[in-house]
């Protein structure tokens, strides 16, 4: 018996790896967030389907768990990489007392890579990627992450930038941010990655600020201080040409 967190990647089927589709294809049982589990329809004919709505992440790591336990393989799916804000982690937690059950954790494709790849080449160099959602983490720890990376000069990629209910975090974090670099600085945005109406933006670091497109489908990229607009593309350089 055992669980496979799956990434699926960002939402097309090309973007999801081998493995994962393996991964899922074997197994009995297919769990996950309902929004998920209906990106991979096809995959799922013949088998049985656990999900649940948002914010039941702990309830649905049980019930992978409790189907695993029954003896069933089961695929535990996640969309971009289970383990960046995925959920290889609390499958863990929940399965602690269950040394007996296997896990494997399958990589994808998480909105940092498949969104960069839409600007550019935004993330050539270090960069540094943030949350800026609450619900697990305190404010002041993210305003403390934000000033930070800042700072030390990262390209800085933001998941969960803005929700109704969080309608003024971004601004706040292109506020910190802007403490440290121009608000001229090159940035970016993708909403509904490898999904139907696929958008990607390259602006400036003020263009952030109250801007409505922007939403907890987007991926926002902050250039650090060498990032450049090259032929349209947002482009971090690493300095290889320095060295030629």
């Amino acid at each position: 018996m055992k669980i496979y967190v799956v990434g699926i990647g960002p939402g097309k089927p090309e973007y999801m790896t081998p493995a994962a589709r393996m991964a899922i294809e074997k197994c009995d049982v297919v769990a996950g967030y309902t929004v998920y589990v209906d990106l991979i329809r096809e995959l799922t004919a013949g088998k049985e389907v656990k999900s649940t709505a948002m914010r039941k992440e702990v309830e649905r790591c049980r019930m992978a768990l409790e189907a695993c336990l029954e003896g069933k393989d089961v695929a535990f799916v996640c969309s971009g990489d289970a383990g960046v804000y995925g959920m290889a982690g609390i499958m863990c937690e929940v399965a602690a007392d269950h040394p007996e059950v296997e896990i494997e954790v399958v990589p994808g494709i998480t909105a940092a890579c498949s969104g960069a790849s839409v600007l550019g080449a935004p993330l050539i160099h270090d960069f540094a990627v943030i949350s800026l959602s609450d619900l697990l983490t305190p404010w002041e720890k993210i305003e403390k992450r934000l000033e930070l990376a800042g700072e030390a000069d990262f390209v800085i990629c933001l998941y969960n930038p803005k929700s109704k209910k969080r309608r003024s975090h971004l601004d706040r974090a292109v506020e910190i941010i802007g403490r440290t670099r121009s608000m001229d600085t090159v940035c970016g945005y993708v909403r509904n990655i490898g999904r139907e109406g696929e958008t990607g933006v390259v602006c400036s670091l003020k263009d952030l600020a109250e801007n409505d497109d922007i939403d907890m489908f987007t991926t926002v990229f902050i250039g650090n201080s060498q990032t450049k607009v090259i032929n349209g593309r947002m482009v971090t350089p690493r300095g290889y040409k320095d060295v030629l």
